[in-house]
């Protein structure tokens, strides 16, 4: 491991220049602005003080920036970890109680652990395995959990605490005639603000204002209602140095919930930094990426920040804004520490109504309503995955969820591996008498009787080798060819269960006079294949280079007899010698 890989921020230090800093600057005073509101509403969804989410947004950027690969991704807290976070640790505690603090950080520390612990071990690709269908299924479902969350700060009626979503639904129909529409204005006119800025003024920090509108109606409301509730004013300093609890007894009871916020948290960062990098151009190393993402969220549990990951909205406008090196999303969180010092008495003003309300505009924009019809409407299998993990979000455990989301969709990319393509090949002669292979799915063309050619276009492995083994047993018993060539270029990796399937295959053929035979091996399979023994108990001389030297040595093994007789004459060899 070199110096770059243990500190990547050494990279893009070289591209800092006069006009970078500028840019960056620039952007990440916008993104400071942005995140404030965000902050808050995030904590307030998490169970935590409102504080906690600013510190979120303070420290995590910093660490993410400094040791993961995206120039433009900003992290920090996320809707969707911070309702896992709430799920997860209101089992254990009562959500904004000192012990319920403590166990959300003790929770971020171990979900930076797994993290980083699959960034060392290069485990990056495996975000790969999971379909972006589950993180749709999954944020769609949370965003109806957390407008639900809010309907008891929007209505005024009571609904107890850890109420699960039916039940929450059921609290507010039979308490409706305690709705305070005093509480609801307040929450209509945020909105409308928070919509409307962001209309007009495409740039403008659209929840901030339309928080500073619903403070002020509120504010003219309050000789009206008793039932205006206040958020109560932040703290006016820098993340506080804080304790996870590290004893065995809490690690155990916390680790699979930690594993869930971590998956999730990856599958976020990895995915939105991919997302911004197709349009910056960049090429993102996923494993850097875990690493960032780890070190941030272990980093960030001893400064009073709870489990962050990467913001679609927060990344987008960062690149938007012009940034050019991740020094940006570091200007951001700094540029927020002198805003929090400064304005943070002025969130005592805050009614809680128009937090639900900007909580309410959060959760809608969470739903991909584009993607949800296009998977609706164009794969069943997807679909599967998108309601079962959206349904599983609304009625079960969050991280269940996250766990059944990612199982379906290792399922659906094991069947698709599991029964690869394997057509059938056959001579085909050009106009300019040229042979060459071709899929008889192409093209009805004679086959030779005693020689079936067939191409397995991935790789054969113990998803896979149940598959082949039937094809090639089809071959045999009910097309009686004995002799079967695989054209083996598609083929990019065989496991020992595919090694043990197919010496399994030959041993059968060759007590009915045939065998197996393999062209075109990629040499890295091919390596495999000899360190496993797989060639030596096949027979090296079952193995060719080429196609042609393959079909003339295999000629030679057919029964002549039936060749006399055979009307196809699909090889130069089958053609009878000029004299």
């Amino acid at each position: 491991m070199n110096l770059k890989s243990l500190f990547p921020f050494l990279v893009w230090f070289k591209l800092i220049n006069k006009e970078t800093i500028k840019a960056d600057l620039i952007a990440g005073l916008t993104g400071a602005v942005i995140v404030l509101p965000q902050g808050v509403a995030f904590a307030t969804i998490a169970g935590l003080p409102p504080e906690y989410g600013l510190y979120t947004a303070m420290v995590t950027p910093i660490i993410a920036a400094l040791f993961g690969s995206s120039f433009h991704l900003v992290s920090g807290p996320t809707t969707a970890i911070s309702i896992v976070v709430f799920t997860a640790t209101s089992h254990h505690a009562t959500p904004g109680s000192p012990e319920f603090i403590t166990i959300a950080l003790t929770m971020t520390f171990l979900a930076g652990i797994y993290q980083l612990a699959f960034g060392l071990a290069r485990l990056g690709t495996l975000v790969n395995f999971v379909s972006h269908t589950v993180v749709i299924g999954f944020t769609a479902g949370a965003a109806i959990l957390i407008a639900t969350s809010q309907m008891k700060h929007i209505t005024g009626i009571y609904v107890p605490k850890g109420e699960s979503f039916m039940h929450t639904w059921w609290d507010l129909y039979a308490g409706i005639s305690d709705l305070n529409l005093y509480l609801i204005i307040i929450a209509m006119v945020t909105m409308i603000f928070a919509l409307g800025a962001k209309k007009l003024l495409p740039k403008s920090p659209n929840l901030l204002i339309g928080m500073v509108a619903g403070s002020l109606v509120a504010l003219y409301l309050k000789d009206f209602t008793a039932g205006i509730k206040l958020v109560g004013e932040i703290p006016a300093h820098l993340p506080p140095l804080s304790m996870p609890d590290f004893s065995l007894d809490t690690i155990k009871a916390l680790a699979p919930e930690a594993f869930a916020i971590a998956l999730l948290g990856l599958i976020e960062a990895v995915s939105i930094s991919r997302a911004v990098a197709t349009k910056s151009g960049q090429r993102i190393n996923s494993n850097q990426e875990f690493i960032g993402q780890g070190m941030s969220n272990m980093f960030g549990s001893f400064l009073s920040s709870y489990a962050g990951s990467g913001s679609f909205t927060r990344s987008g406008i960062n690149f938007e804004a012009g940034a050019r090196t991740p020094l940006s999303a570091i200007f951001a969180a700094i540029s927020l520490m002198g805003i929090v010092l400064l304005i943070a008495p002025l969130t005592a003003y805050l009614p809680i109504a128009a937090m639900g309300g900007v909580i309410l505009l959060v959760a809608y924009n969470l739903i991909d309503f584009h993607h949800i019809k296009q998977v609706l409407t164009f794969s069943k299998s997807e679909s599967s995955i998108l309601l079962t993990t959206f349904f599983a979000t609304l009625f079960l455990e969050l991280e269940f969820a996250i766990y059944l989301g990612v199982i379906l969709s290792l399922i659906l990319f094991l069947a698709k591996t599991s029964t690869p393509k394997i057509p059938t090949l056959a001579m085909d002669t050009s106009p300019d008498n040229i042979r060459k292979l071709i899929n008889i799915d192409q093209k009805p063309i004679n086959t030779c009787p005693q020689l079936k050619i067939i191409r397995i276009d991935m790789s054969i492995y113990f998803g896979s080798i149940s598959h082949v083994q039937k094809i090639i047993a089809n071959i045999a018993d009910n097309e009686g060819v004995n002799h079967i060539l695989i054209v083996a270029s598609g083929i990019n990796f065989i496991d020992l269960a595919g090694a043990e399937g197919l010496i399994s295959e030959n041993n059968r053929l060759k007590k009915s006079g045939g065998g197996l035979y393999f062209v075109g091996l990629k040499s890295s399979v091919y390596e495999f294949a000899a360190r496993s023994g797989f060639i030596k108990q096949i027979g090296n001389q079952n193995f060719f280079d080429k196609k042609t030297q393959a079909i003339a040595s295999l000629y030679k093994k057919l029964n002549k007899g039936i060749c006399e007789n055979c009307e196809a004459k699909v090889f130069y060899e089958c053609l009878p010698k000029k004299a």
